[in-house]
């Protein structure tokens, strides 16, 4: 029997391309759950907003969670609603302007 492919959804597809433009950051949750990691990671390092964090929880599992001026949200969440946070609309439009200018010359 033949596997149906998941459909992608264009919306998270564009959620993803912005968020490889923002810094990224990888860390283990050592004894911590890797949410508590992500924000003692944020505290400790001072780390501006925005950035995606990438926390091991085992060897097995990473978490990605987003750092926004609003908090620490879910990659995933993130990706799917990007038009929510301001911080991503400046990098949402750079890319765009670059192809404009390159096409005009």
């Amino acid at each position: 029997m033949a596997r149906r492919r998941k459909r992608k959804s264009r919306r998270r597809q564009e959620g993803r391309r912005i968020l490889e433009h923002v810094p990224q950051f990888s860390i283990e949750s050592g004894e911590d759950k890797p949410v508590t990691a992500a924000r003692k990671f944020i505290q400790a390092e001072g780390i501006l907003p925005p950035a995606l964090l990438l926390v091991k929880r085992n060897e097995h599992t990473t978490d990605r969670y987003f750092w926004a001026e609003k908090g620490l949200f879910g990659a995933q969440y993130v990706e799917e609603n990007h038009f929510l946070f301001p911080s991503l609309r400046v990098l949402e439009t750079s890319p765009a302007q670059e192809q404009l200018a390159v096409a005009s010359h």
